[in-house]
């Protein structure tokens, strides 16, 4: 079964930090550029960061930028956002996606090959 898979979400403090995995099964994450998604309640999904599927391109979206740090480890098969200086308004389900040959030229969600189901990150005193 070909899928993605987050894991790492939780309750944190404002101030804290939390490192959010995305595995993949049944195909090759090395083919493709990884993207991170997060939804608020009552929000739109949104972009927040993606890498390139060698590792040479990373953006982030300006609410997380100097905080947060995407990278990859192909021989996993893996994809991380280490997530720093959390804030209430990171509040969100984050979601990793793949799309395939692609070096993140943008955050159109109807690119992205595959999705994972999501995990929970919630920043709260």
């Amino acid at each position: 079964q070909l899928q993605l898979v987050e894991s790492g979400g939780g309750l944190v403090q404002p101030g804290g930090s939390l490192r959010l995995s995305c595995a993949a099964s049944g195909f090759t994450l090395a083919y493709y550029a990884i993207a991170w998604f997060r939804q608020a309640p009552g929000k739109e999904r949104e972009g927040v960061s993606c890498i390139s599927l060698g590792g040479g391109i990373t953006k982030y979206d300006d609410s997380v930028k100097g905080r947060f740090t995407i990278s990859r480890d192909n021989a996993k098969n893996s994809v991380y956002l280490q997530m720093n200086s959390l804030k209430p308004e990171d509040t969100a389900i984050y979601y990793c996606a793949a799309e395939k040959y692609a070096h993140c030229s943008g955050y159109r969600e109807y690119e992205y090959d595959f999705w994972g189901q999501g995990t929970q990150v919630t920043v709260s005193s």
